[in-house]
């Protein structure tokens, strides 16, 4: 079997991402093309040690590009050539950026969101009314949601953990319409002999007929049908995440909205409103689904207090710059 053959199936059994698989395959091919195609189980720390830093001195890539590389090659060979790296690798790593978070006025994000029509208008609200990544948003199946309850179930997101965040009452009658929209976009699939949606891990096998289940459909759907690359399957995705992304970016500039803003720029004003509204931090970090508060506690420095609420010296004497 060919070496990246058993990086993918390793990535499947540990039931990864796509995205991760894409990742981890790109970095490792990049790490062996580096090394003149010689093959890893004949290179170890010293080579992994060059690739890092190259990447750190050389491509100057970000430090968080720089961790996934490493990752990668600390999958690859930790989980497929089973091969140890007990030593500290003691590459020059990339210089880690402490950047605020962009954060929009309510009025703001009301207003890039009447840029926003339909489908992307709703996702757009989750997002900021929810506090919901872009891909927990396009990955909502409709069992996760309970209008009853008020609430949102996000399932595996990022660092595989679920847990529980609101559903606006205002968001209620849109979801909906739009729910009933999905609904008989589900129906004439299944009269068409469709209806098959992917199932994580194995539960397409431990259940075999819920993948047509309405509980499990997506509440985003693709408007056209496409081929499961890892199971080579014809069915209905979920909507590509770079529709919103232009949506966004589009209605941003419309809206006349100068910040370098976008789909995360909402989960931002969303944890930043709650705090501004007095919430324990704590509660905050659990809707956002941090693992540590000091994640969360980023968003305390761009609330509407200003930096860190001091006042300048030239707001505390005279008025000495009234314009006449």
């Amino acid at each position: 079997m060919k070496l990246i053959d058993e990086v993918r199936n390793n990535i499947r059994r540990k039931h990864y991402s796509i995205r991760t698989e894409d990742a981890y395959v790109y970095w490792i091919k990049q790490f062996i093309a580096f090394h003149s195609m010689s093959h890893p189980r004949d290179m170890g720390k010293d080579e992994i040690e060059k690739y890092l830093t190259h990447l750190a001195v050389e491509r100057r890539v970000a430090s968080s590009t720089q961790n996934q590389a490493f990752n990668a090659l600390l999958f690859l060979y930790r989980d497929v050539l089973g091969m140890s790296l007990e030593e500290t690798i003691n590459a020059n790593r990339a210089k880690k950026s402490e950047r605020v978070p962009v954060v929009l006025t309510h009025e703001e994000a009301m207003k890039v969101l009447s840029f926003l029509d339909g489908t992307s208008r709703l996702m757009g609200a989750m997002l900021y009314g929810c506090g919901l990544r872009l891909m927990e948003c396009i990955r909502l199946r409709v069992q996760d949601i309970d209008f009853s309850m008020q609430q949102i179930f996000v399932r595996n997101g990022k660092g595989m953990k679920d847990r529980v965040t609101i559903l606006p009452e205002g968001l209620k009658p849109m979801l909906t319409k739009h729910l009933n929209y999905i609904r008989a976009l589900y129906e004439r699939d299944l009269a068409e002999g469709r209806g098959e949606v992917y199932l994580p891990f194995a539960l397409e096998r431990k259940y075999p007929h819920a993948n047509r289940d309405w509980g499990w459909q997506y509440v985003f759907p693709a408007t056209r049908f496409s081929v499961d690359p890892r199971s080579g399957k014809t069915r209905r995705h979920h909507i590509d995440e770079t529709v919103l992304q232009k949506e966004v970016k589009a209605a941003v500039k419309k809206a006349g909205v100068i910040k370098k803003a976008g789909c995360h720029t909402f989960r931002h004003s969303f944890a930043t409103r709650l705090l501004e509204s007095g919430y324990d931090i704590r509660t905050v970090q659990e809707l956002l689904g941090h693992s540590n508060v000091n994640t969360t506690m980023i968003y305390t420095h761009v609330m509407h207090k200003g930096a860190k609420a001091v006042r300048s010296p030239l707001d505390m004497g005279s008025n000495l710059f009234i314009v006449t």
